[in-house]
């Protein structure tokens, strides 16, 4: 079974929508990293030192790599990255190989095998 790893970077109140998503299209589970910092095309507007843009989250999952595109295009959908300026960014890499994954492919296999 291979695997993809897909990052997702998104405001921090927006991150349980992120993770709703990508369990309704398949995913089996994530890590979030909050607190992360980032700069787009314009950069951050400050006041007397300090950025005035909220914080945003780093949402990783590992999923099998026959569901990657469709759990990618359905949290691109849903947090409109294509359609709001700054609302998120999300892109896949593969994945090599992985360790301690016995739980996810047991779900795998069991529960989305027939969509493979």
């Amino acid at each position: 079974m291979k695997f993809k790893l897909i990052i997702v970077m998104i405001d921090e109140d927006k991150s349980d929508m992120v993770v709703e998503t990508a369990r309704e299209a398949g995913a089996t589970g994530c890590t979030v990293i909050t607190s992360a910092r980032g700069e787009g095309l314009q950069p951050a507007k400050t006041f007397l030192g300090l950025t005035l843009e909220g914080q945003r989250d780093i949402v990783m999952l590992i999923v099998e790599e026959h569901l990657s595109r469709a759990i990618l295009e359905a949290i691109a959908r849903k947090g409109r990255f294509d359609e709001e300026v700054g609302a998120g960014l999300a892109f896949q890499v593969d994945i090599e190989d992985a360790i301690g994954m016995g739980s996810q492919i047991t779900k795998i296999r069991t529960e989305i095998g027939d969509k493979l």
